[in-house]
Order: structure tokens, then C-alpha cells, then sequence
């Protein structure tokens, strides 16, 4: 099959007020060239920041992250810990944006409106990518999905990188 072109539909990680409620928004930290000097000379006993190229050593970042921030793959045990009527479980999804959720249910007391779509994996296992990005740009057809989450031993959710294949 010959593509054209891919649509990146994965949202950035990054410090935002935005992507998650409060306590579990990612937080990054960004560490700039002459911030990791001293980790640098560690690694090299008499190393000096004159040693280095223009003074500099690396950039990196320390990143925390819950398996459900940015682009992601819901497994199965997000929602429970069975599936398929009572198995054990190894978005946009169904559910409705979480704010909208948080504040339906500050109006109504009702707690069957919360993860909707997730409950049905109760019933039948399904897997979920939730918060994609330029689905807009997406044609009516004639497009594949690819995303290949991260793999982490008995997580809910794994990150992934999610494209849109078009094709000719």
C-alpha cells in the first residue's frame, strides 16, 4: 500500500494547564547546557567547563509524567480489573471531556455520568487512544492509524505516538 503522507495526531507533552487535571498535569524540567556541567565532570574526573565546546555540556529534561498524560493507549485495567464479563483485564473516547463530566456532575450528583465509555470495558476489553491532536486534518477516508505504545509492565496506559497514514 502506498501512502502520501502522515498526519501526526499526538499532542505534545509539555507544562500546560490544560492536559490533565491539576495533580497530574506533566511537569518538566528543563535543564539547560551549562545547568548539567557538574553531572558531566562526574562522568569524566578533571573535565572543566573550559574543556567543553563553548563551555557547554548537555541539555536534557527530567520529566514526570503519569501513563495517562499526552497521547496515550488506555488499557483494559484503566477502568477495572475485569473485563468481558468478569475476566481479569490484562479516548476522544466515549466519554465526554473530563471538565464537562466534573462539572455535569457538580450540577447533578450523579455518578453513572463519570467514564461512560469507560465502563464498557467492563462488559467487552477494548483498548483507547485518547487526546489526539489535528484530527481536523484527517480525510473522510481513506487513511490508516498507527501508534505503538510504550510498553510498562502491568500499566493501565502506555504513551504512544499516534499517525494517520494517508494514502494515494
Amino acid at each position: 500500500m502506498n501512502f502520501k503522507r502522515f498526519i501526526d495526531l499526538s499532542v505534545p507533552i509539555e507544562n500546560n494547564t490544560y492536559s490533565d487535571p491539576p495533580p497530574l498535569l506533566p511537569k518538566i524540567q528543563y535543564i539547560h547546557h551549562t545547568e548539567s556541567i557538574p553531572q558531566m565532570t562526574q562522568f569524566f574526573p578533571g573535565l572543566t567547563q573550559q574543556d567543553l565546546p563553548d563551555g557547554e555540556a548537555w541539555s536534557l529534561e527530567n520529566i514526570t509524567l503519569t501513563t495517562h498524560s499526552g497521547t496515550h493507549l488506555d488499557a483494559p485495567y484503566h477502568y477495572a480489573t475485569t473485563m468481558d464479563h468478569g475476566k481479569p483485564a490484562d479516548a476522544w473516547s466515549w466519554d465526554a471531556p473530563f471538565k464537562w463530566t466534573a462539572e455535569r456532575f457538580a450540577k447533578e450528583k450523579d455518578p453513572a455520568i463519570i467514564w461512560e465509555g469507560h465502563k464498557a470495558g467492563r462488559q467487552k476489553g477494548y483498548c483507547h487512544l485518547e487526546k489526539l491532536h489535528n484530527l481536523e486534518q484527517l480525510p473522510a477516508t481513506g487513511f490508516t492509524v498507527c501508534c505503538f505504545p510504550v510498553k510498562i509492565k502491568s500499566a493501565s496506559a502506555g504513551w504512544t505516538r499516534a499517525v494517520a497514514l494517508i494514502k494515494n
